[in-house]
């Protein structure tokens, strides 16, 4: 499924949609190219989730958690975890646990994600600022969101 936002404002109102069918150990993976909007999209999530704290990149911390709100959100970014050696970072706590995680560069470590997700591609096109936002889903549960999305 592809997407189309003009704005920021229009990037978070496709999350909140999308945040809106969510249930705890549910996992989406947000790829894009540095400033396609990764972290806008996270925001738009926790605002649906009633999460009041300030969402930043967690970048240089790995995991943020983010536990005042509808659904613990945990936001991953694996960015830097490129060209580490394997190790037991203790994921999979997050991803089976009780609430959301979106994680920005999954495909850094994809054989230690769930198998069933809903990957969120973010492309920026450098004209008009324009999002193309491709929609994948892995899975019944992550099948039956983009679904309901394509019906509203």
């Amino acid at each position: 499924m592809k997407v189309y936002t003009k704005n920021e404002e229009e990037t978070k109102d496709l999350a909140k949609r999308i945040a809106r069918l969510l249930k705890p150990n549910m996992t989406l993976l947000l790829e894009g190219q540095l400033g396609a909007g990764k972290t806008t999209f996270t925001k738009g999530v926790a605002e649906e989730l009633g999460i009041k704290r300030i969402i930043k990149s967690p970048t240089y911390t790995l995991i943020k958690e983010y536990t005042d709100g509808k659904l613990p959100l945990y936001h991953m970014d694996l960015y830097r975890m490129e060209d580490m050696e394997e190790e037991d970072l203790g994921l999979e706590e997050y991803f089976y646990g009780e609430g959301v995680t979106l994680v920005e560069w999954g495909s850094f470590m994809a054989e230690d994600l769930p198998k069933e997700h809903l990957k969120v591609l973010i492309k920026v096109n450098s004209e008009t600022g324009e999002r193309e936002i491709t929609l994948d889903a892995q899975g019944k549960e992550y099948q039956a969101i983009l679904e309901r999305l394509s019906h509203e």
